[in-house]
């Protein structure tokens, strides 16, 4: 036999705060952040071009900074301040692992990122290099889950791979409800109809309009990022048909 032979040839990694927590309640925990380096090299070794797009929920998330009086845009550019911290980190950890990687914010901070440009980005990808986005969109109102699926189109991605803490696309919240429906296959559509908190709508509406797939599968168990770009079935796929 063969090598293993991927499937998509440019991804989209969407990966929440939450997937940074480990063990913790908040913040960063760095066993985490270099075992998901070692999954990322697994997938970067088969030739594939690599971005990610990182949320700041394990830090701040901009509805607990309205909850406490703050604007809503404040609170908001507060959280993409956090996905700048998970960026610098995700960056030495994947760099650790002998990958070149690039973090691009959408807020300008020279002095830890570059800015985002989509050519360059593009490029990086090209040369082999890991593409790590930050600050979402660099606007507030905009989740990060909006910020993926328009970073996904703007390089080209083929797929996004939605990094959760369930195994898949549930019609309710499998950790509250056990008698959760499990979807392997969903469309576009019925997520939205039956408002399913997979994505935001904003995002499942690009990816509709542009036939983006999206695959949602859990981060926590080793080797679902590898099996998925291999096409292997793994968690949800939400697509047209």
């Amino acid at each position: 036999m063969g090598p293993e032979r991927p499937v998509y040839n440019r991804i989209l990694l969407k990966l929440s705060g939450e997937s940074l927590l480990g063990s913790k309640p908040s913040g960063l925990e760095f066993d985490r952040l270099n075992q998901l380096a070692r999954e990322i090299r697994s997938v970067y070794d088969l030739g594939v071009q690599i971005a990610i797009m990182i949320g700041g929920g394990n830090i701040f998330r901009g509805y607990q900074g309205e909850k406490a009086g703050l604007p809503r845009a404040a609170a908001d550019q507060m959280g993409l301040l956090a996905t700048v911290i998970n960026g610098i980190a995700l960056q030495e950890a994947i760099e650790k692992e002998r990958m070149a990687c690039r973090h691009l914010s959408a807020l300008e901070i020279k002095a830890v990122a570059e800015p985002f440009i989509r050519r360059r980005a593009i490029r990086h990808l090209e040369k082999g290099r890991v593409v790590i986005f930050s600050a979402g969109l660099g606007s507030p109102f905009f989740t990060t889950d909006t910020a993926a699926a328009l970073r996904a189109l703007e390089i080209g991605a083929e797929v996004i791979l939605k990094a959760t803490k369930v195994d898949g696309v549930y019609s309710a919240d499998p950790l509250v409800d056990p008698e959760a429906k499990f979807y392997e296959h969903i469309t576009y559509e019925e997520v939205l109809n039956l408002r399913l908190k997979v994505m935001d709508s904003t995002a499942i509406s690009l990816c509709r309009e542009f036939k983006l797939p999206i695959i949602v599968f859990n981060v926590s168990i080793p080797g679902n990022i590898y099996r998925a770009v291999l096409g292997e079935k793994v968690g949800t796929k939400i697509s047209e048909t």
